[in-house]
């Protein structure tokens, strides 16, 4: 039993707690509390460490240090000025329920112990099969982002593939796939076979008959297909690639984690044929579905091939063995928060249409940059969009000159825009995933690079 000293650590007072949902009230309605600059630097100096010790500081003051030291020193996100890498923008409402499912000290990973949270869950990742046109068997598990979904996918692709004496198993994917494959390869000691992506940066069935044509076709178990890439938003010819992968008898792995998204968008739809034939597929909520931080939806087509493959079996883990649906069934994770219920309670309160609709405005809008991008003599449009992330080139600019203007952009507090580059050459590049980044904000970005 614990004493009565330390279960104290349980307990906060009504200060503390009103100071962290005020904090909280302020953050979602994107309206931080401004910084006191009155703070003298000799106390924010105290402030900022050391902050763990042996008594501790209180509730009250060790907010007091995130707000006004640590949190200073991050960049939020969901701004819609956040523009590199890809952003997140989490509704409101999946926000909320966040601190619901924190507060509410759910565990995610069995039936046994949150039935009600997986049905949620499972209801979520139904849909998503649904709009990829994957049969209603289909199922899957939330993992915490597409690193762990893509090796997740690929441990089960090589477990249905089984053991092949001798031979060093491999998987084909694009060389403009994501780095996340290449860390599957390494964590699972398989090697990778780069089929080569053509002039648009699409790979296609045609190059992946070309790569396995070159190998040893027993030591390949799976092929994997793009739906999005991260620097520049092409999808590849799933549809071709998906045939080629079926021909020879190997598993369709489909990356979506950032485009895969877009398949809500009826006029995008048409990009994404051929994942309807995918053993696998992931995408991330906290990418492109308006979640917050870590959501990846993991979805297989026969979801008992990754149970067999990623089940833990241990003398207190029989009581799991029901034949219920356990999530941590189908990801190399056994701890799991139930990630995927923010998502659900965003969608069950706004509905699909709204998500369709805020998706759409998003390519609308990564449109409109690149035509403001097309009226400057100074600026290149890399390549045309496909979805919602824009690449361009300012003429004449070094690397220095790209770094130091997003230096100064960051600065300026308008936006944060990191150079990029492809096939050696540094460019700029806009993620736009935000329903609230529009046109307006584009334009001024765009107008803080100085004219030639």
């Amino acid at each position: 039993m614990p004493t009565p000293e330390s279960a104290k650590m349980h307990e906060v007072t009504g200060e503390l707690r009103e100071a962290v949902f005020e904090y909280a009230r302020n953050r979602l309605s994107y309206s931080p509390p401004p910084l006191d600059h009155s703070q003298p630097e000799s106390e924010l100096q105290r402030l900022a460490g050391p902050t763990i010790t042996e008594k501790g500081l209180g509730g009250v003051a060790a907010l007091k240090v995130f707000e006004l030291v640590l949190a200073p020193a991050t960049i939020s996100t969901d701004h819609p000025g956040y523009l590199s890498f890809i952003p997140s923008a989490p509704t409101e409402a999946s926000k909320l329920f966040d601190l619901i499912v924190s507060a509410s000290a759910i565990y995610g990973g069995s039936w046994l112990e949150g039935s009600g949270a997986v049905y949620a869950e499972n209801e979520v990742l139904s849909w998503l099969a649904r709009e990829c046109g994957l049969p209603e068997a289909a199922g899957g598990v939330f993992v915490q982002g597409g690193t762990i979904g893509n090796l997740s996918a690929l441990v089960a692709a090589r477990h249905a593939y089984g053991a092949r004496p001798g031979k060093r198993l491999a998987f084909v994917c694009s060389s403009e796939s994501h780095s996340s494959l290449k860390t599957a390869a390494r964590v699972m000691d398989v090697d990778i076979i780069a089929a080569k992506a053509n002039h648009q940066g699409r790979l296609t069935g045609a190059a992946v008959a070309e790569a396995l044509g070159s190998e040893d076709l027993d030591r390949v178990f799976a092929v994997v297909a793009t739906a999005g890439t991260t620097n520049f938003g092409i999808v590849d010819e799933i549809s071709s690639i998906a045939e080629v992968a079926k021909q020879h008898g190997k598993w369709l792995h489909v990356d979506g984690a950032y485009g895969l998204a877009a398949i809500l968008d009826d006029s995008k739809r048409a990009l994404f044929a051929g994942v309807e034939q995918a053993d696998s597929v992931i995408v991330d909520p906290h990418k492109w579905l308006f979640a917050p931080f870590d959501a990846c939806a993991l979805i297989y087509r026969a979801p008992e091939i990754a149970r067999a493959a990623h089940t833990q079996h241990g003398e207190y883990l029989d009581p799991l063995e029901t034949g219920e649906w356990n999530p941590s069934d189908y990801a190399i994770n056994l701890t799991r928060r139930p990630r995927g219920l923010p998502l659900w309670f965003s969608v069950a309160t706004h509905g699909v249409a709204a998500y369709r609709k805020a998706v759409a405005a998003n390519c609308e809008v990564a449109q409109a940059a690149a035509e403001l991008i097309r009226e400057r003599e100074d600026l290149v449009l890399v390549r045309d969009p496909e979805l919602s992330v824009v690449v361009f080139e300012k003429l004449g600019w070094s690397p220095a000159d790209y770094a130091a203007w997003s230096d100064k952009l960051l600065k300026d507090q308008v936006a944060f825009v990191v150079p990029s580059s492809h096939a050696g050459r540094t460019n700029l590049r806009f993620a736009i995933v935000n329903p609230l980044t529009d046109v307006e904000m584009i334009r001024q970005i765009l107008d803080s690079i100085p004219r030639n």
